[in-house]
């Protein structure tokens, strides 16, 4: 479930353009106007949005709000601006063109590609072959490493059908093809990526419920990576979420990522999990780790009155 809260009634686009606008207006903007507006409205709305502000004032509202932000809040309102498909064509691009290929900064990938429906992971190649002239599945293949680039292919190429139905029977036999490979030490071995590659989200939880978690260094990081985003997806974006202000210091990009990308997919069940996961609520450990705008905008993202 979401948590943006949209109002019953929302303005025109371009009532929200001309309020945008104001905001930008005078000797310093107005961040709680901007707050208002962009944290409590969907998707298809922020796009007509941005459509309506360059049909009015001739200029990209993301340029705009890049131009008068600063800091983690610019990143964060940035990025939730950005239509869906495209913010994650970006965030891809970036751990790719990245000098460290991780497996934290990999996992991006595997957000992308196996906590989305079919039809937003083939959204995204599409703008990432657009903005960036090359495809999603070329740009791993050059940047990242063996074998974790064949896993990386294999997963962001899926196309899953996407219906609750399960093979009781075929994740047996499934379960067992894993168990070899893992026996083998094969965890990138062509029957692993044939079964991580095409069975549905579905079919692969069935599986995983007969099979153990794989072993061996970077790729064993990455399969239980995949495993944890296809069988609990909230509990991976919770862990994100705390992993990111856990410790010395704060992850914002983490933060905002854990944030933004889930705030109309299913951050309320995360939400849930953190608490049962951490003993406290996702808003309060927000609130003792970050301040000031960026706080504010990511607590509306959470469904709190600001």
């Amino acid at each position: 479930m979401a948590t943006i809260r949209v109002p019953d009634e929302v303005p025109s686009p371009a009532q929200d353009s001309e309020t945008l606008n104001q905001a930008f207006r005078g000797w310093g903007t107005d961040e709680k106007a901007i707050i208002r507006v962009l944290g409590k409205r969907n998707g298809s709305q922020r796009k007509r949005i941005r459509e309506s502000y360059r049909e009015i004032y001739g200029k990209d509202l993301i340029d705009v709000l890049t131009s008068e932000l600063s800091g983690d809040f610019m990143k964060a309102v940035v990025l939730w601006t950005y239509d869906p498909a495209e913010r994650d064509a970006r965030l891809a691009n970036n751990v790719l063109n990245g000098k460290k290929k991780s497996i934290e900064k990999l996992k991006i990938i595997v957000e992308i590609s196996c906590t989305t429906s079919p039809n937003h992971l083939i959204a995204v190649r599409k703008a990432y072959c657009s903005l960036f002239d090359l495809s999603l599945e070329e740009h791993i293949a050059s940047s990242v490493p063996f074998p974790l680039a064949k896993v990386l292919v294999t997963l962001a190429t899926s196309f899953r059908y996407d219906k609750d139905m399960a093979d009781t029977e075929v994740a047996t036999i499934e379960a067992g093809m894993l168990r070899e490979a893992i026996t083998a030490k094969q965890l990138d071995h062509d029957h692993v990526l044939y079964i991580l590659g095409t069975r549905s989200i579905y079919q692969l939880r069935e599986t995983f419920d007969v099979d153990g978690c794989p072993g061996d260094a970077d790729l064993k990081s990455l399969l239980q990576m995949v495993i944890l985003c296809i069988e609990f997806p909230e509990k991976h974006f919770a862990k994100v979420v705390r992993d990111s202000i856990e410790g010395f210091g704060t992850d914002e990009d983490s933060l905002t990522r854990g944030i933004v990308t889930r705030a109309e997919v299913d951050l309320m069940k995360a939400r849930g999990e953190y608490y049962n996961m951490y003993n406290t609520s996702m808003d309060n450990a927000i609130i003792g780790d970050v301040s000031g705008d960026y706080k504010d905008f990511l607590l509306t993202l959470l469904g709190s009155n600001i």
